[in-house]
């Protein structure tokens, strides 16, 4: 696979191509972002064979239920929702409390691997390509984010048909289809995880300053991506 040849195709005609490449083995996974309401729009709206799935960490915001919801209402499509294993996160709370992630940087990844990131590798089982909604504006961890990359993790094919997309980008599509989306957006809201682990943002403000704020800014990544 080329970045370069799903350079000249649409989203939806890149979306078509790699149905056509993993038949039955692709997946989305949507954290119900700007993004990613892009990305489900159009693989609904073309009724494209592609499992879309989201991970419900259990800290998730009210306003995160509602676009979920709204979503499934507006679509009349499935998207799977995976939980954390519940014996893990009883461990986790038990042992070390509600708001350990906040202790230090071992404990905000130890809760984010039980809460995010076992839940994603369950979720991928059997996948051969999976498709996310990260651009390279994101952070400047991801500033040479290609289209299509390649997982060693888990050894799978790892697609970004946004990679090369600006915000505007992104705000044109969701205006233009009247795409459903995340209202936190309107409040300063650029990157939306966890409710405890996520804040607004001030204007001049790093996209990801508003993640695990309370750490050194560069690299915040919770493994899902790393």
């Amino acid at each position: 696979m080329n970045s370069l040849d799903f350079d000249k195709l649409s989203l939806p005609e890149l979306l078509q191509e790699l149905v056509v490449m993993f038949s039955g083995k692709i997946a989305f996974s949507t954290s119900l972002s700007y993004e990613d309401q892009v990305i489900t729009h159009h693989i609904f709206s073309n009724d494209l064979p592609i499992r879309v799935f989201t991970l419900d960490t259990g800290r998730i915001f009210p306003e995160s239920y509602s676009v979920l919801n709204s979503t499934r209402e507006r679509y009349k499509k499935e998207i799977e929702v995976y939980f954390p294993e519940a014996s893990s996160v009883e461990s986790l709370v038990t042992k070390k409390g509600p708001s350990s992630f906040y202790e230090s940087l071992e404990n905000r990844k130890e809760c984010c691997f039980i809460r995010k990131v076992e839940p994603l590798n369950r979720a991928l089982i059997g996948v051969e390509c999976w498709i996310t909604g990260l651009r390279s504006e994101h952070s400047e961890n991801r500033k040479a984010l290609p289209i299509v990359d390649f997982d060693e993790q888990r050894q799978i094919q790892k697609v970004n048909p946004l990679a090369n997309w600006s915000l505007d980008d992104v705000k044109a599509e969701i205006k233009k289809y009247n795409i459903p989306y995340n209202v936190l957006h309107d409040k300063g809201f650029v990157s939306i995880g966890c409710q405890p682990c996520t804040r607004a943002i001030k204007e001049g403000e790093d996209f990801r300053a508003g993640r695990w704020w309370w750490e050194e800014q560069s690299k915040k990544e919770c493994g899902l991506h790393s």
